[in-house]
């Protein structure tokens, strides 16, 4: 069943040397379906993607898929030990990029609870950043 909740998110980015820190704070729904977590929410224009629906499903295994719908559209895959490629999409253009995930770390229960997970993102195999992203989850 889909619950109304709050939900905090923070992002840093690292960019070589440089550090850009996001945070957001909005309500969303959030369930729990066929044993993956399911978080979803209105992107506004602090993340810069303004116009753009995000949901993340998180599976038992752990691997996290970010739909991206809307002004922007994304569909990244991010599983520990794994290289995938996805489609990331940015006001300036779409990229197909390079997905590493580093470590995928959940506490979610059916009532909210924490999600944290890193990873870096690539294109050609060159580094474009280095991700961390903290959500938390209340009803």
């Amino acid at each position: 069943m889909k619950k109304e909740v709050f939900i905090s998110i923070r992002g840093v980015q690292h960019i070589g040397e440089e550090e850009d820190v996001t945070e957001l704070f909005t309500q969303g729904t959030f369930y729990h379906k066929n044993g993956s977590f399911y978080i979803a929410y209105e992107e506004s224009e602090t993340t810069g993607f303004a116009g753009s629906r995000t949901t993340l499903k998180v599976d038992p295994k752990g691997r996290i898929t970010l739909f991206r719908n809307g002004a922007v559209r994304s569909h990244l895959i991010i599983m520990p030990g794994e290289r995938n490629i996805g489609h990331y999409g940015m006001a300036e253009g779409d990229l197909m990029i390079g997905v590493s995930a580093k470590a995928v770390d959940s506490t979610l229960t059916e009532h909210g609870g924490d999600l944290h997970f890193s990873y870096s993102l690539d294109v050609n195999s060159s580094l474009l950043s280095e991700n961390e992203v903290f959500i938390n989850i209340k009803e």
